[in-house]
């Protein structure tokens, strides 16, 4: 029986036990899959990728952060809701102007590093 090649498939079958042994040690717990999946489906949506990457120039106000993606202080408080719901976030208040910014540095360095992929 002569099987097809395909591109990018094994085209026998091999097992590394080794190698399975390692990556199986090396999974994380269950939780924190479903924890970092939730967080990066949340960056994933454009709108909110240029809200972030906006916040990761500086602090801004909503106000501000509406006139750099041109949408709607609505909208944009609508989706800044969603990224402070998943710890993406943190705002202050300044007298009756809420400031937001990115929350650490984890998240600073997944926005950096997803444009920074793209643009290669």
């Amino acid at each position: 029986m002569r099987m097809l090649s395909q591109e990018g498939v094994c085209e026998v079958n091999c097992v590394h036990p080794e190698a399975v042994a390692q990556a199986r040690a090396a999974q994380p717990d269950g939780m924190d899959v479903e924890t970092a999946s939730a967080f990066l489906k949340l960056v994933a949506d454009p709108t909110r990728l240029k809200l972030l990457s906006a916040l990761n120039t500086r602090e801004l106000c909503v106000c501000d952060l509406a006139a750099v993606v041109g949408l709607s202080e609505s909208a944009v408080s609508h989706q800044l809701r969603l990224l402070r719901a998943g710890r993406v976030v943190a705002f202050r208040k300044a007298g009756r102007v809420a400031y937001y910014r990115l929350l650490d540095h984890h998240v600073t360095s997944l926005i950096e590093s997803a444009l920074d992929h793209a643009r290669e």
